[in-house]
Parts: C-alpha cells; sequence; structure tokens
C-alpha cells in the first residue's frame, strides 16, 4: 500500500490520545519569520556574518529560549549573543527539521494510527500501530501481526499524536540564558554559516570599429544555507577571509575545491586605490537598498554601469615549449582593456566572470565569448580570452635541433612559427614562446623579440589579408 504520511494533530487520531494543541504553533505562517533586524555581511568563500538582532520577554535569572529560523548550516560554535545584563549558560542547535521521514523515525517504539481507505467505497478504517523500525522502510506492529507499509496502489496515511520536542519546523537554536534582571529588551544574535555567497558577473558590449566597449557588473547572491533572510541589510565583501577550520558539511565532508589561480587574463596589476569603503584589506560592497535572500534563490544587483570605455580585440598565440604541432591551430581572441580611473573602467573589480557581445550586421548583440577573472585592482591592465579566431592559424615547426656541446649538455633549436590569415583585413598576431626558463638564450631571429617576464619571448607579428607571415627563431637550451 502506498504511504501517504501526514502529520496531523488532532485528538481525533485515537480517542484515547489527548489533545495537542500547542504542537500546531511549531508550524510557521507562510511570509512570517521570528527573525529581528537581520544584518549580513556575505564573503567570496562560501561563508557569512549573520547579526540577528530581536526583541525578547526575559524572566529575570536563568531561562530557556528559542530563536526559530536561523541557518540551517549555522556553526554552533561561532554564536555569540550581545544584551544588557545577559549572558549564554547553554546552548543546542536542533538539526533535525519536521518532515515525513523525520516524523516517523522519531516515532519508532511510539504508537500511531493508520488510516486506511477502501478504493471501492471510500470507507476509512482506523488501527493503532506500534512502529518497531523506521530503516530502509517501516516496520509494524498491529495487534498479534508484523506488517511492512509497501508502496503499492492503496492508499494509507498515518496520523501522529503529537511532534516530538526536539523535531522543528524550522532551524531553531535553543539557548539557556542567565539574565540579571526581567523585562523586554533586545539582543543580538551573531554567528557565522556557510551556503551564503556572491560573486560578480560583467555583462561587456563591444564595438570594435569604434574601440570602445559599456560594460554593466552584477553582483550575484545565492542562499543555500536552508533558512530565508528576511527584509536583511547586507554587505558585500570582496576577498576570501582566513578559516582555520573550515565547515565542510556541504561537500559532503571533504574540503572545498581550491579557488582558481588567477590566471593569464590580469597583464599588469594595478596601483589605484578605488573610490570603495574599505574594511582590513578588502573592499565593501554594500547593498543599496534592504533586500530579502530567500532560500534556494539567485539574487542579482548592479553594482557597476560604464559606457564607452577603450577596448580592442587582439589575437595572440602561446607556444608552451620549443616543439612541433602537427598542424596550425588558431589563435586566441583577446579582448584587451584597463580598470585605471582614466581610460579605464575606473573601479576595482571583484572577482568574476565577464560576458563579451558584439553586434552583427543587423546591430543584434551577439554573445562571442566569455572569461573569469580574479579580484583585479583599480589601474589593472587585463587582456581576456574570449575564444579562437575562425580564419587566423599559427603552426609552430622545429626545423633543426643538434647539440652543440660535447657533453651534449646544450642544445641548438630553430623553430619556424607559420601565421596565416583568411580575413579580409590585415591584423596583428602577438606569438608568445613560454618555457625559456634557465639559461635558455635566443641566439638568431627574424624580427626582434620583446621580453615581459623571464621565460617567454614576445614578437609582434604583422599579417596580411588573405595572406600569411613566417618568424624564426632559434634557441640556446639546456635541453
Amino acid at each position: 500500500m502506498r504511504l501517504v504520511l501526514a502529520a496531523v494533530l488532532a485528538a481525533a487520531a485515537a480517542p484515547a490520545a489527548p489533545a495537542a494543541p500547542a504542537a500546531a504553533q511549531l508550524l510557521p505562517t507562510p511570509g512570517q519569520t521570528a527573525q529581528g533586524d537581520v544584518a549580513i555581511t556575505i564573503y567570496n568563500n562560501n561563508l557569512a556574518l549573520v547579526q540577528d538582532r530581536r526583541e525578547l520577554t526575559l524572566p529575570g535569572g536563568r531561562s530557556r529560549q528559542e530563536f526559530p529560523d536561523v541557518s540551517a548550516q549555522i556553526r554552533p560554535e561561532t554564536v555569540t549573543l550581545a544584551g544588557n545584563g545577559v549572558g549564554i549558560v547553554e546552548q543546542n542547535f536542533d538539526f533535525d527539521l519536521l518532515s515525513p521521514r523525520a516524523l516517523m523515525t522519531k516515532a519508532v517504539g511510539q504508537q500511531i494510527t493508520l488510516v486506511r481507505t477502501n478504493p471501492a467505497t471510500g470507507a476509512e478504517t482506523r488501527e493503532r500501530a506500534t512502529v518497531l523500525a523506521a530503516n530502509e522502510g517501516v516496520v509494524l506492529q498491529i495487534g498479534n501481526r508484523i506488517e511492512v507499509l509497501r508502496d503499492d496502489s492503496l492508499p494509507v496515511r498515518v496520523v501522529f499524536d503529537e511532534v516530538p520536542d526536539n523535531l522543528r519546523a524550522r532551524p531553531t537554536l535553543s539557548v539557556t540564558l542567565e539574565a540579571n534582571r526581567g523585562g523586554r529588551q533586545p539582543v543580538t544574535l551573531t554567528y557565522l554559516t556557510p551556503g551564503l555567497g556572491w560573486a560578480a558577473d560583467y555583462v561587456a558590449l563591444f564595438d570594435e570599429a569604434a574601440g570602445r566597449m559599456d560594460v554593466q557588473g552584477w553582483i550575484t547572491l545565492t542562499n543555500n544555507s536552508g533558512t530565508p533572510y528576511v527584509n536583511a541589510n547586507t554587505l558585500l565583501v570582496a576577498g576570501s577571509v582566513g578559516q582555520s577550520q573550515p565547515n565542510y558539511r556541504e561537500y559532503g565532508g571533504y574540503p572545498p575545491p581550491p579557488p582558481p589561480p588567477p590566471g593569464m587574463p590580469l597583464r599588469r596589476p594595478g596601483s589605484e586605490t578605488a573610490g570603495r569603503e574599505r574594511l582590513a584589506d578588502f573592499y565593501l560592497y554594500p547593498l543599496p537598498v534592504r533586500t530579502t535572500i530567500a532560500n534556494a534563490q539567485t539574487k542579482q544587483v548592479s553594482f557597476l554601469d560604464v559606457s564607452g570605455t577603450p577596448a580592442q580585440r587582439a589575437f595572440e598565440y602561446r607556444n608552451p615549449w620549443l616543439g612541433t604541432q602537427e598542424q596550425a591551430v588558431s589563435a586566441n581572441t583577446v579582448l584587451r582593456f584597463s580598470t585605471s580611473r582614466d581610460q579605464g573602467l575606473g573601479d576595482a573589480l571583484p572577482a568574476g566572470t565577464v560576458r563579451v557581445y558584439q553586434r552583427d550586421a543587423r546591430g543584434t548583440p551577439q554573445f562571442v565569448g566569455e572569461s573569469a577573472i580574479g579580484h583585479t585592482p583599480m589601474g589593472s591592465s587585463l587582456g581576456l580570452t574570449t575564444g579562437q579566431a575562425f580564419d587566423i592559424k599559427v603552426q609552430p615547426v622545429v626545423e633543426r635541433r643538434e647539440r652543440v656541446s660535447s657533453d651534449g649538455s646544450r642544445w641548438r633549436t630553430t623553430m619556424r612559427y607559420r601565421l596565416t590569415n583568411a580575413s579580409p583585413r590585415p591584423v596583428t598576431v602577438i606569438v608568445f614562446q613560454d618555457g625559456l626558463w634557465g639559461d635558455t638564450r635566443i641566439v638568431a631571429e627574424s624580427q626582434k623579440s620583446e621580453r615581459n617576464s623571464a621565460d617567454a619571448a614576445i614578437w609582434r607579428m604583422a599579417v596580411p589579408a588573405n595572406g600569411e607571415a613566417s618568424l624564426t627563431a632559434t634557441f640556446d637550451s639546456r635541453y
């Protein structure tokens, strides 16, 4: 028979069962919350600080107070309670939330009422049963027989006499307080919780002909903490604060993956200070108005809107080592721009994803690629790889490789880089030869290279429209 669990809190469950009107108060009224004046500080690394100011009527001396609607992932060891003459003696966090499975599990050893419905007549029959087990299924004792509730077409529902005291409709923190005096007074509950996070998302509309782009930045909030936060004053911190003992419950008990490295988008870090509020070494992004962050919700708020910032498209190819590619590969399409105060976005950029659009011949914006960025100071130069160029190819080839020392420790390698351009306009391709570490030297080259680091050489190659170009370089290396 199909098990349809229903927590029916009424004396009609069985003639001998006492009424339990107080248990019904555990069920929250939709749209209501027990939270008070809530302020949330959300960090980038799946961590938030919640400060919840509530008005309580406290008796003098010791009493037990309950705080419903805290985070379902609250870190109890981080809880503090601030009030005038109020201290915490003991605290308990009730993890078990009200659900059909939790009700049945808590009912093991207790009696319940089975209500069976005759499919033909609609008549109901009731039986009292003792729950013997609720593991992979429910095992009941009904009189002298043992019965297993099965999942078939016969309808049955279960009526529970009451809701157990330690089963909550909402995540609840129980605190034993010691108050110097009785009366109504404000107290502030503060705790840390995972499950709340944010990231920046950027939308860039690039006008290649004008060499300009419009950028709008969005803060994307996510709430998977198991609790909504109503009319909260929200502050975002751009940066990952250190955690000596992070909470791994949401990762199945394993540490979360490390954050991605800044990568290549940041070409030159800036040295300008953004005009935003700071806390220690972090930038703060307060939301302009209070907001409700529902559980299992993603919310976006605009924080950056810049028009006509200079930008240009470039083509780049990186060869990781002195080797031959069996076939030509596409050069990367790179969008270059600055975050400087003058001729740039004029702001520090929190880590996130930049999505780039361009208008087609009909004037319709089309998506052309995206790239992730790390926390970027104001005044930085960025180059975002948005995709690979269809018409622009590069093929590195080892033309000659020979030993140049008697002990075999040094080699001379001659490389040729063949560049082709099938587009109807000339382009410049920036060729990077990486891996020039140690005492590797360039002993000959057909075009003068640049060096912006110890392990890479750079050539800016002009490739004509519907044409090709070639670059040769000879390297003296240890291997």
